[in-house]
C-alpha cells in the first residue's frame, strides 16, 4: 500500500482534488497530539480502514449508505444515529457500541494512534456499527451532517485546558453547541462528561444558555444540581477508575433537544 493510498490519508477533503480547500472559522475541535502508531494499530488501519474509515467529504451523509449492513434490514427499521467527538483510544466507544448494537456511531478523532486503537478494538470485538472520520469534527458537522439527523451526541472527557488563560481553547463553547443543537432531532440528547469540576460548571452553563436544549436532570434528579447520573451505556474507563480511587469526581451533563 503506497502512502497516498493509505486509509488515513484518504480523510482529506475530496470535493476539489486540484485545489486545496481552505476553511476560515474560529471553532476547532482538537489539538493535534504527537504519537507513534504501534504495529497492531498500523495493521488494524491497513486491514480495517477501507471498511470503517469514512473519508471527509464536502457533502451531506446518507446514513443508509454509511451503514449498509444495518439498513438492509426490514423496511421501516429505524436505527439511532450518534455522533462522538474525540474518542481518545476508543475504549469507551467500543464498549458503548457493543452494548448498543442497534445504534449507528459516527466517531471523529484526529489522533492517529487512537484511530488505530479503535480499529483494532472493532476487529477484536467484531463490531459493525462504528464509522470513523479522522477529521476535524467541526468541519464534519458543518458540511456532512444533515440537520435534525442525530439521535445523540457524545463528548467524553474533552481536554479541560486547566489554565485560565487557555479556557478559551475548550471545545464546549456556545457556537459549537448551537451547531450540534441544529443537528439533533427533537428528543435527541447531548451527553458530555468531564473529571474537571470548573469545566463541568462551564459545560452546564453553556448548555443551559442554549434555547434549543433542556436539562433532563433538573426535574428527575434535583439533588444533583443540574448534573445527571452516569448513563448505563458509559463505562468507567481505566483512567476514570484511577481518578475515582484518588478522590477525583466525574460529572455527566445530559441535555435534550426541544
Amino acid at each position: 500500500m503506497t502512502p497516498d493510498s493509505h486509509p488515513l490519508k484518504a480523510t482529506e477533503a475530496t470535493d476539489a482534488p486540484d485545489t486545496p480547500t481552505v476553511y476560515m472559522r474560529g471553532i476547532k475541535s482538537f489539538v493535534k497530539r504527537a504519537g507513534r502508531m504501534t504495529a497492531g494499530q498500523t495493521k488494524a488501519v491497513d486491514a480495517l480502514g477501507p471498511q470503517f474509515l469514512l473519508p471527509y467529504q464536502n457533502q451531506l451523509l446518507d446514513w443508509n449508505a454509511l451503514f449498509p449492513s444495518l439498513s438492509s434490514e426490514a423496511p421501516g427499521t429505524a436505527h439511532p444515529v450518534v455522533l462522538e467527538i474525540g474518542f481518545g483510544m476508543g475504549e469507551a466507544t467500543a464498549h458503548i457500541a457493543s452494548v448498543l448494537p442497534e445504534t449507528q456511531f459516527l466517531c471523529c478523532e484526529v489522533h492517529e494512534p487512537g484511530v488505530g486503537a479503535l480499529l483494532k478494538r472493532i476487529g477484536e470485538q467484531g463490531l459493525h456499527n462504528i464509522r470513523i472520520c479522522a477529521h476535524d469534527a467541526v468541519e464534519v458537522i458543518d458540511h456532512m451532517l444533515p440537520l435534525h439527523s442525530l439521535d445523540g451526541v457524545h463528548i467524553f472527557f474533552p481536554d479541560p485546558w486547566h489554565k485560565t488563560k487557555h479556557n478559551k481553547r475548550r471545545l464546549i463553547q456556545a457556537p459549537l453547541i448551537a451547531k450540534l443543537a441544529q443537528c439533533l432531532k427533537v428528543g435527541g440528547y447531548l451527553h458530555c462528561a468531564t473529571d474537571w469540576q470548573p469545566y463541568a460548571e462551564q459545560i452546564l452553563e453553556v448548555l443551559s444558555a442554549e434555547p434549543a436544549l433542556a436539562n433532563r436532570a433538573v426535574a428527575a434528579h434535583p439533588e444533583l444540581l443540574g448534573y445527571a447520573p452516569k448513563p448505563h451505556y458509559r463505562p468507567l474507563t481505566k483512567f476514570e477508575n484511577r481518578g475515582i480511587k484518588l478522590g477525583h469526581g466525574v460529572w455527566d451533563v445530559v441535555f435534550e433537544r426541544v
